[in-house]
């Protein structure tokens, strides 16, 4: 034999034998590997399958009635523990919507046992090429997690979601399965099933379909919002029709069936208003209560819930709010992008990673959000889920002009791929903006009645279900201030008292602790001034001499009569100046109390409550101002309407009547320490309302942020569309009031009777040759005794 012939033949069994006992070590590993997989998942399951929901009830599937929310006009704002929903049995369901349905969510649903090992299989290899999450749910599993699961992404609700879809394909047929998969599903708009589906957008019976809308139906349970035909016309017809080319690989249409279809053109139902009301705060509130006296039950039993929310004012305070707060926010450093994605070259997966990213980062009212495609320091060319591209230019980049520097850092950068949120101004421009940190409150109601007529209780309930206006505890600042007057006035204080706006500074011996040199918001001091002056300018010292006067145990007191809490309003000096916590619904009604002439009436909100069948299970007492409890004397509002009307024609809210043209306006501005929070708090006779700006996390608004520049547009906007046909209303003058030169007197305070002028000896700046006089150029002592001014300083201190 050749030589070059022997050596392969040598060599042959050593490499054998080494191949051979790796290859077995390797199986070896590999099955021992298997075999504790198989050991750890059969624990897992034998302790997760007891644990399991029931299923049996599924066997007589049917819906549960919701409890619903409604405005006063019969409006619907909120539903829960049920969907709009139409049942039909399986029977009753068109063989072209089942057909359609299978063939892009589960076309082996009649061959698999409830888990598609293929499409599994299938999945995972996707997912670890491109590193993207993709599912391989079957019609059983996606029933399991609906019905039973959330749609949390994680190995522990998978396991459970595999172990359901087991336990259902034992209990129920393919048939019962497919039936409540069609009844449950969320297809948009919220709609729930097939057959409100086919109502919502088609105006019609799920029986009456065409091919071409099964298909459209079919596309949406995927991703409603990205394939809604209303919203995303061009995105919802690419999947139609590739629906239309399933159903012909499955059988179940022709190829001419199929060509006619994507030629039908479908009539979308257009519904006059796609959105329900914007009022989930109070539709959250509303569910609380109800479950709260009624129990889970309250889910189910069909209950009705009767509100007294005016649509129109609602509608109004939920833009004004957003409107007030995205100018603040204009104004506020650019941010940066909310999420950063890698755009592939591919056309059909760059759309995919697009409504991925999207589907993160949803609509936001009308903060949209877009990809950037191209991004330049002129131009930025922004996509939505519809696919048709946005440029954006000039104005439009004003707030995000430091992320398109070419200094911004990677986080503040604008680059294609990140996702911004892009704000319509007008037909044909757009803006790129941010969304807010800030956060707002608004509520308005009926100070004659108490009847709520609006509410938004934050910026986006999305973002935060925190309710601000009942759940906010906030100091309010300047806003407090009236109710400190209020008091004042029953001790012999007048609209024309002098009062000294000189600084004050209590040492630390004073004090026992730190030394306090309170400051006025603006830094200036003017002197002496009348009462009605210094309140429309919100002095702050004229606010602790009047609380002086008062005394600090007393002004607390006063204040409960408004439905303040006594310990969230401390006896100390810092009361003058709002140091206390409220929330705006607190103020709202204490600022009703002047509205309605003294009157102390508790906010209303729910009005009935009826069941599924209409029996009455409550309904609110009639409230009136001949039934409701006296908290001040009628002559106490009046002149301290009086005093806060003069707030908004001259003083820190002047903008109202000058906007508004109308001078039945009265109210206050509000601004805490250092910005924290801004207010305005105010009324006309027929309505009272209060809006909030300010950080959850409490910070610094700005330095030249106020309550007037903040809160107080807020309430303009508001009253703007709500007084637009309301007469000029004024208050009628009560006993025990008399008008002399001008300006109102408690009968027993007129000129020479009343408390003439407080704190006159102080020293100010720019006092002439250092002499402190009173209004008519005359020198003028301190009324109250030292002693009981120092009493009353060391108030502020105690514990």
């Amino acid at each position: 034999m050749p030589a070059d012939s022997a050596k392969p033949v040598s060599a042959a069994p050593h490499t054998l034998t080494f191949l051979g006992r790796l290859v077995v070590a390797v199986a070896g590993l590999a099955a021992a590997g298997v075999a504790a997989m198989l050991m750890a998942l059969g624990i897992a399951l034998a302790v997760a399958y007891p644990n399991l929901p029931d299923v049996t009830g599924l066997a007589d599937y049917r819906p549960k009635l919701p409890l619903r929310v409604l405005a006063a006009n019969g409006d619907l704002m909120g539903e829960f523990g049920e969907e709009r929903r139409n049942l039909l049995t399986i029977d009753q369901i068109p063989d072209i919507m089942k057909q359609a349905v299978l063939s892009i969510e589960d076309a082996r649903f009649f061959e698999h046992s409830g888990i598609d090992y293929k499409g599994m299989v299938r999945a995972a290899l996707a997912n670890l090429r491109e590193a993207k999450s993709q599912g391989a749910s079957t019609i059983t599993m996606q029933v399991a997690r609906n019905v039973y699961l959330s749609a949390e992404k994680s190995y522990t609700r998978k396991i459970y979601e595999v172990l359901l879809t087991f336990k259902l394909e034992h209990m129920l047929s393919k048939e019962q399965i497919l039936e409540i998969y069609m009844n449950q599903i969320f297809l948009g708009q919220r709609a729930y099933g097939f057959a409100s589906a086919a109502q919502t957008y088609f105006g019609k019976r799920l029986q009456d379909v065409s091919i071409a809308e099964a298909a459209l139906l079919a596309g949406l349970p995927q991703a409603p919002s990205a394939y809604n035909p209303l919203r995303n016309p061009k995105r919802a017809q690419i999947r139609q029709r590739y629906i239309i080319d399933r159903m012909v690989e499955n059988g179940f249409i022709t190829a001419a069936q199929a060509e006619a279809a994507k030629k039908e053109v479908v009539q979308l139902k257009r519904p006059a208003k796609e959105d329900n009301l914007p009022a989930e705060f109070i539709a959250e509130m509303v569910r609380q209560a109800i479950v709260a006296q009624y129990g889970e039950a309250a889910y189910t039993r069909g209950l009705v819930v009767n509100t007294t929310i005016d649509p129109k004012a609602q509608e109004s305070a939920y833009r004004s709010l957003r409107q007030g707060v995205l100018d603040y926010e204009r104004r506020q450093f650019y941010r940066g992008p909310e999420l950063f994605v890698s755009l592939p070259a591919d056309p059909q997966q760059r759309d995919a990673v697009i409504d991925d990213a999207l589907s993160d980062r949803p609509d936001n009212g009308d903060l949209l959000s877009a990809v950037v495609l191209e991004a330049s320091a002129k131009k930025v060319v922004v996509v939505r889920q519809d696919g048709d591209p946005i440029e954006i230019t000039g104005e439009g980049l004003r707030p995000v002009q430091s992320g398109l520097s070419d200094k911004a850092g990677p986080n503040i950068k604008i680059r294609p791929g990140a996702v911004v949120r892009i704000v319509q101004v007008n037909e044909k421009s757009w803006r790129i903006t941010q969304l807010p940190e800030v956060e707002a409150a608004f509520v308005a109601l009926d100070p004659r009645n108490g009847r709520i007529a609006a509410l938004v209780g934050g910026f986006d309930f999305n973002k935060s279900k925190f309710n601000h206006v009942t759940q906010a505890w906030r100091q309010p600042g300047s806003s407090f201030k009236p109710f400190i007057y209020s008091a004042a006035l029953e001790k012999g204080l007048t609209p024309s008292t002098v009062v000294n706006d000189a600084p004050l500074f209590y040492s630390a011996e004073d004090t026992g602790g730190k030394p306090w040199e309170p400051k006025n918001y603006d830094g200036q001091f003017e002197g002496p001034m009348s009462v009605r002056r210094a309140l429309a300018k919100s002095k702050n010292m004229v606010s602790i001499r009047v609380l002086q006067l008062v005394g600090t145990q007393s002004a607390q007191e006063w204040a409960t009569r408004f439905g303040f809490e006594a310990d969230k309003h401390p006896p100390f000096l810092t009361m003058a100046l709002g140091a206390g916590s409220a929330t705006p619904l607190q103020m709202v009604s204490a600022y009703s109390v002047f509205a309605n002439g003294g009157h102390r009436i508790s906010p209303v909100l729910i009005t009935r409550v009826t069941d599924a069948r209409g029996h009455v299970l409550f309904e609110a007492p009639q409230i009136t101002l001949d039934n409701a409890p006296r908290a001040i004397e009628p002559r106490n509002a009046f002149i301290m309407s009086s005093l806060l009307q003069e707030i908004t024609r001259s003083g820190t809210a002047a903008r109202a009547q000058a906007t508004l043209k109308r001078p039945d306006l009265y109210g206050k501005t509000g601004t805490t320490n250092d910005a924290v929070d801004a207010w305005f708090v105010g009324y006309q006779p027929t309505l009272a309302a209060a809006a909030w700006v300010g950080y959850d996390t409490p910070r610094n608004l700005g330095s030249r942020e106020t309550g007037g520049g903040l809160a107080l547009p807020i309430w303009i906007s508001f009253m703007q569309d709500m007084l637009k046909d309301v007469p000029v209303a004024t208050y009628p003058v009560p006993p025990g009031v008399v008008n002399i030169g001008g300006e109102w007197y408690y009968e027993e305070f007129g000129p020479g009777n009343g408390v003439h002028g407080i704190g006159l000896a102080d020293p100010w700046p720019g006092a002439p040759n250092g002499t402190e006089v009173d209004a008519n150029g005359m020198p003028v002592a301190a009324p109250l005794p030292a002693v009981e001014e120092r009493r009353s300083i060391l108030d502020l201190f105690r514990n």
